[in-house]
């Protein structure tokens, strides 16, 4: 099995996501890159993870940089300056986990072919250079002040009353600076870092944003922002408090940038079809969409999690730059408004947990039903994703958790229920 998932590799610290993994991990990259820059969220075990990763680094020989506790975009811009950058997080997941993201000096992440490679150098022999030779650990200063820089210059000002939450996570150093810069008026929320994430969960689901909803009202604000632990994601409310899904902000800076094309996972509504010209269906995953961008130079990117990757400025999903764009747009008109205008579907989502030992189990249960499903198309890109004339379903496996994972969507309410009733069903036997 791959140790790379749809984002990075990680895992339960001290189980599946071990000291001697990063290491392994950290000799590998060091292996094939000299200079390597290191970023961290809050989360308690990242001090821990980067000295394995910088151990197994510096034995081969590459010269390790530590910018700290940092936003995974912030860490990815600042890799264009090294050979390339590792940030040790584990995005949305509880505070137990931990990982790293790989990324290039463009802002990319590691594609396909540099993750292959990384693995075969993790399940072979140890790489180790001389003593004279052996690497060096600095700290590096300047990310936080270069991301916001390049937010600025680009979106020049704004000046939306925002309220922010940046649930504990590594965005509390960055984004309350980067929107108070450009000019809004901002009140901000769990913006302590704290590898706990005492204030919610790190993942921005609507449930636990009900804080953000409450201020969002009391203080009549524009917008209110909602980010994950690392800042790859964003999710958002409208100046009502009503919660604003990935998939319908997608749609709004499609409409908004005035893209002819996108690149979104096989997970995306059909809503985007109606929208842009041109739509480009990957594997979920914000590495899949970064490749697509790059290889057929489209114009914008997204996935319904609530990552964006705006190519004109670099390749990683930036969360924090898509909350400052969220906050000009709703500065100029209101989002309820906006989003009204927009295409949309009845849809739904969820996912249900299995034993990770009965991975290849439920797989194969999975292949053999979906197998059996009536339909006018199905797509295996990524799990499958069963197509008829007024809406479709999706089922398939978490990039990142034991998790089997559905979207259901119709033209019509009631056919959507349906679609979810019978990925529902196709599920519990799957994992039963």
């Amino acid at each position: 099995m791959s140790l790379f998932g749809s984002s990075g590799i990680r895992g339960i610290v001290g189980a599946d996501f071990t000291v001697d993994l990063a290491a392994k991990i950290g000799n590998a990259v060091g292996s094939l890159h000299g200079e390597i820059i290191h970023g961290r969220d809050p989360r308690l075990s990242g001090l821990m993870v980067l000295q394995a990763l910088a151990a197994g680094e510096t034995a081969a020989g590459a010269q390790i940089y530590d910018a700290g506790m940092v936003p995974t975009p912030t860490l990815a811009m600042a890799a264009e300056d090294f050979d390339c950058g590792i940030m040790i997080t584990a995005s949305h997941n509880p505070p137990e986990y931990n990982g790293i993201k790989l990324w290039n000096a463009d802002g990319s992440a590691f594609n396909s072919e540099q993750m292959a490679e990384i693995e075969k150098r993790i399940a072979a022999d140890w790489q180790t250079v001389g003593w004279k030779s052996t690497g060096s650990y600095q700290s590096w200063e300047g990310a936080i002040e270069k991301h916001t820089t390049v937010i600025c210059d680009a979106l020049t000002d704004s000046s939306a009353k925002t309220v922010i939450d940046c649930g504990c996570g590594a965005t509390s150093v960055i984004s309350p600076l980067v929107l108070r810069t450009l000019g809004c008026k901002v009140t901000s929320l769990n913006a302590q870092p704290d590898g706990y994430f005492p204030g919610r969960t790190s993942e921005p689901t609507e449930e636990q944003l009900q804080d953000l909803k409450t201020l969002v009202i009391k203080k009549e604000a524009d917008v209110g922002i909602a980010h994950d632990g690392d800042g790859d994601r964003m999710v958002a409310m409208d100046e009502t408090g009503k919660y604003l899904s990935g998939d319908r902000l997608l749609l709004l800076f499609a409409s908004w940038l005035g893209v002819n094309s996108i690149a979104v996972p096989v997970d995306a509504s059909m809503a985007v079809d109606d929208l842009v010209k041109e739509v480009h269906r990957c594997r979920v995953g914000d590495v899949f969409i970064s490749e697509l961008l790059k290889e057929q130079d489209i114009d914008f990117g997204g996935e319904p999690s609530g990552t964006y990757v705006f190519p004109e400025e670099y390749y990683c999903p930036d969360g924090i730059f898509a909350g400052a764009l969220l906050s000009k747009i709703a500065a100029e008109r209101k989002l309820s408004e906006s989003i009204a205008e927009l295409p949309t579907y009845p849809a739904f989502r969820g996912s249900s947990s299995f034993n990770s030992a009965q991975r290849e189990v439920v797989t194969s249960r999975l292949a053999e039903e979906m197998a059996a499903v009536d339909c006018d198309h199905l797509t295996v890109l990524d799990g499958y994703r069963a197509e008829s004339a007024d809406g479709w379903f999706l089922i398939r496996l978490s990039g990142t958790e034991p998790k089997l994972r559905f979207v259901a969507e119709a033209r019509a309410e009631a056919e959507a229920r349906e679609f979810k009733e019978q990925a529902e069903k196709i599920i519990q036997r799957c994992i039963a």
